[in-house]
């Protein structure tokens, strides 16, 4: 069984480490830097750290300003406020003049679970893959967190970064290879393609073990980057497929079930298990959540019998 780590610490251990050895990187937060885990930078290098407060529009402006001082700065909130309350500054100040700002969404999807509707992001990615220039990358384990935060850093431009609250499967390995814009094979399979990201790999995982007992062989793909998304890469990966079911912790309404489908078009037929056009609530716990909006591996057990049927 894959050991679990936390998403959040990996990465702001990550951001850590990447500050001490360049000077450019700088962080902000918007009072919530002990969920984020921005409190790695305030903790020991505080003359790199910015405490904005709760004004995430204000945030994201000065982001803008100190990336044009030759700063690479790393502006973070939860999901929901940091795409939602700061969209216009987002979208004006940094996306149109594609600016080298980093935004780093924690908390999304169900994972703040016990919070409710406000606070959690399930359709962050439709809009953020829809600003031009934006790149968005949403890891999959705490060690494709840390590959990650490499790799954005040198990207020039900006990027959305989505962090999960809770405790993940580790699936990769550090030697394995991150490329913004390429979904990479977790696992090779014949029947069906099955396109996953964030948690919903590791339910695919699942999902394959359950079909395995029926004789039925699916392809684990994890999409991690979801803007730029190579689409070569993504038809090479559905070869010799009878269908592709989708996977994601979000809206069915413009992530990476769109994703793919766009890429995809008739030539295949696609089933999606994602969050069917609802908010979110509060739980006692996020896995709660996740069966009571059908992201669970019955539910793609049950896209890929209906596919092969």
């Amino acid at each position: 069984m894959a050991r679990l780590e936390c998403l959040r610490n990996a990465y702001g251990m990550a951001l850590l480490e990447a500050a001490k050895k360049n000077p450019r990187i700088v962080a902000l937060d918007a009072d919530l830097s002990g969920s984020t885990m921005s409190r790695y930078i305030k903790n020991n290098l505080p003359d790199r750290f910015f405490e904005m407060g709760i004004a995430e529009q204000n945030m994201v402006s000065v982001a803008a300003g100190l990336s044009l001082t030759g700063k690479i700065p790393f502006a973070h909130s939860f999901s929901v406020f940091i795409v939602g309350r700061a969209y216009d500054q987002i979208r004006q100040s940094i996306a149109v003049p594609k600016l080298n700002v980093k935004l780093v969404g924690s908390s999304y999807g169900f994972s703040d679970s016990a919070d409710g509707a406000t606070h959690q992001a399930i359709e962050d990615v439709a809009i953020m893959r829809a600003v031009p220039n934006m790149t968005v990358i949403v890891p999959v384990d705490a060690v494709e967190v840390r590959q990650a935060v490499k790799a954005i850093i040198e990207y020039e431009g900006p990027v959305y970064l989505r962090i999960s609250r809770s405790e993940m499967p580790v699936l990769t390995n550090e030697e394995d290879e991150f490329v913004i814009g390429k979904p990479r094979l977790i696992s090779e399979g014949k029947d069906i393609a099955v396109y996953a990201n964030g948690l919903m790999v590791s339910m695919a995982l699942k999902a394959k073990e359950m079909l395995e007992k029926k004789n039925v062989s699916i392809r684990v793909i994890n999409v991690s980057s979801l803007k730029p998304l190579d689409a070569e890469a993504v038809r090479q990966l559905a070869r010799g497929v009878k269908g592709i079911v989708t996977a994601e912790e979000h809206s069915l309404i413009g992530g990476l079930g769109c994703a793919i489908s766009d890429i995809i078009g008739d030539s295949i037929p696609i089933r999606k298990v994602g969050i069917a056009d609802r908010f979110g609530q509060s739980a006692p716990s996020h896995e709660d959540l996740l069966e009571h909006y059908g992201l669970t591996p019955e539910a793609i057990v049950e896209k890929v019998q209906e596919l092969l049927s």
